[in-house]
């Protein structure tokens, strides 16, 4: 016997949005860590994270890096497509250092004009300033062709760079493969005794959930690509909640903060 279908007989109420705050990252193909990163720091029962890969192949260069920007625009506008985001984070360090960030918020206000637009080199700028660093030391997993436009950048923002360390790798996935023992061990080697701070590039390494424990190891505050952006976006969410267990900078507000 077939059942019965029926109709309700009135329609559902509906939410003006599932979830109150909506967070769009647009990440490189080969991205294995913002994801479990951004549901581990910022996903929550007010806060939505919609994510659109977009294309990428690897040796991390600066010239494959730049390819990534004609790509951005649209990569935005399939998150939700004619919905509009809080805010919409770029997770690539090293191509935001290549394509500027004033070139990739531009790229992306052209498919969501009302978010707020988040960069990894941005977030890091603005995360060391707000702990009060002023000299830094550097970690990062690249090859010294891809390191050096980044020094530069930094040195631009006007921080000392007391050590500049890189590791030498040219794939983004095998970055996203380094030990969690060895980030802590290469932190604790890369930091000068001078630096006010630690920050360890590119949202492909799994540092994010390792800053604390780095922190109690070199006695300083530790920011890396993925824990700053987080930051940003959870405060540009109005998120202003401390979390000491995640590091230093997580007690912190963002700065002349409008939400």
């Amino acid at each position: 016997m077939r059942p019965v279908i029926q109709s309700a007989d009135r329609a559902p109420r509906l939410n003006e949005r599932a979830l109150d705050k909506r967070i769009g990252l647009v990440i490189l193909a080969t991205d294995h860590t913002t994801e479990p990163d951004f549901a581990a720091l910022v996903a929550s029962e007010r806060i939505g994270i919609y994510v659109n890969r977009v294309p990428y192949v690897n040796p991390v260069t600066p010239e494959n890096l730049r390819a990534m920007q004609p790509s951005l625009t649209a990569g935005a506008a399939l998150i939700l497509p004619d919905e509009a985001l809080d805010v919409v984070m770029y997770s690539c360090m090293s191509a935001s250092v290549m394509i500027g960030d004033a070139q990739i918020e531009a790229a992306i206000h052209a498919a969501k004009p009302q978010a707020h637009v988040v960069t990894p080199t941005a977030a890091a700028v603005a995360a060391l300033r707000a702990l009060g660093a002023r000299r830094i030391s550097v970690l990062t997993p690249y090859t010294v062709e891809t390191s050096a436009p980044m020094a530069a950048y930094f040195a631009a923002q006007g921080f000392v760079i007391d050590r500049f360390t890189c590791l030498g790798l040219a794939d983004d996935r095998e970055m996203a493969r380094i030990s969690h023992d060895d980030i802590v061990e290469f932190a604790h080697s890369a930091t000068a005794d001078e630096s006010d701070a630690l920050f360890i590039s590119c949202t492909a390494v799994r540092a994010a959930a390792l800053v604390a424990r780095i922190e109690t190891s070199i006695g300083k505050p530790t920011v890396s690509s993925n824990l700053a952006t987080a930051w940003m976006c959870l405060r540009l969410c109005g998120n202003n909640n401390a979390r000491p267990a995640q590091g230093r900078l997580m007690t912190l507000p963002l700065p002349s903060l409008e939400v």
